[in-house]
């Protein structure tokens, strides 16, 4: 585990810093995904669990403790995520010979382990012990509630740190119990330019089409996430597209990632129609003005919301093909022949 410095982040860093000696016993990291708010929690992990901090309040990375976060081993740090896998069981055995499958939320049982952590007092002379959530709105009601009687009652030298994109979902009595810090996004030009020290080639388009977000735009900009593209250059056909070459075409990209960019792609092409700029695809300008000009203004928003539907059920096991054959169907008949 590495420590991750970003131009973005350092005016908060220096706040928290400030209030190092009186800190909460709960902090809630919020703000937009791809801004690295993850890589600030451990940031800030490792610098209060470190045995000698430098001037700056980063670690040092080289006493006692740094290595054993450097080697994700530290006894006075937990992660809970719902990134572990789950086997599947059936009735008659206890394991089947089905792959495992992710976890989508963090589970009551992962938060009852820590009553266990939380008891220990922690391995170094007074120090802290540190347990970071992310994301904390993958928290079920739950697993919520467990927490929640943790925080309410917190063990001394104790810090909980949650990150979430989406503090909606959080339960009230959980965000009134957290010190809530506001994680700035980049401006466009410390975005860029730290995408430029990463080697992402087209930064500034890929930066637009991931929202912003820089961590997205890397990820998207890899080998791998380049056959992506075949969705706008699909989808810039209009009427002249095949529903049932692109349906399987995309479907082997992976049904949310394809209907993610389909999302993006009307969302786009609803801009330019009401007259605005694109947010996502700023290279594909000229094909959305030109199928803006043909599609009809409530056709576009009544497919928008089936496309919204359509992404917020694609982790589930249909018939992806024909889900998307339809989809499909119904976006080329957007645009008169």
């Amino acid at each position: 585990m590495s420590e991750q410095r970003y131009s973005w982040h350092a005016s908060t860093w220096q706040r928290l810093q400030q209030s190092r000696q009186r800190r909460h016993h709960a902090l809630l990291l919020r703000g937009k995904q791809g801004i690295a708010k993850l890589d600030f929690a451990n940031a800030l992990a490792q610098s209060l669990l470190c045995q000698s901090p430098a001037v700056d309040g980063y670690a040092c990375g080289h006493c006692v403790s740094c290595s054993w976060f450097s080697q994700n081993s530290h006894p006075d740090y937990r992660l809970l995520t719902p990134e572990q896998e789950i086997p599947e069981t059936t009735d008659t055995a206890p394991v089947s010979k089905k792959p495992a499958r992710k976890s989508t939320q963090i589970s009551v049982a992962q938060v009852r382990e820590l009553a266990g952590f939380l008891e220990l007092s922690s391995h170094q002379n007074d120090g802290v012990r540190i347990v970071v959530i992310h994301p904390a709105d993958t928290l079920n009601q739950t697993s919520a509630n467990a927490l929640l009687k943790m925080l309410e009652e917190p063990p001394a030298d104790v810090m909980f740190i949650l990150v979430t994109s989406s503090p909606q979902r959080l339960l009230p009595t959980i965000m009134s119990r957290c010190q809530q810090v506001e994680m700035p996004a980049p401006s466009e030009q410390e975005a860029l330019a730290w995408l430029e020290q990463q080697g992402v080639n087209d930064a500034q388009y890929w930066l637009a089409y991931s929202g912003g977000s820089p961590l997205k735009a890397v990820e998207a900009a890899t080998a791998g996430n380049e056959r992506m593209q075949i969705v706008p250059a699909r989808l810039a056909q209009g009427y002249q597209l095949d529903p049932f070459t692109s349906a399987a075409e995309f479907a082997a990209l992976g049904m949310e990632d394809v209907m993610t960019a389909v999302q993006k792609w009307v969302y786009d092409l609803l801009a330019i129609r009401l007259n605005t700029r694109p947010r996502y695809h700023v290279r594909d300008l000229a094909a959305l003005q030109a199928l803006s000009k043909s599609v009809d203004l409530s056709a576009l928003l009544a497919f928008q919301r089936q496309v919204d539907e359509a992404r917020r059920s694609a982790s589930h096991p249909l018939n992806n093909e024909l889900q998307l054959e339809h989809l499909l169907l119904q976006y080329s008949k957007l645009f008169p022949g």
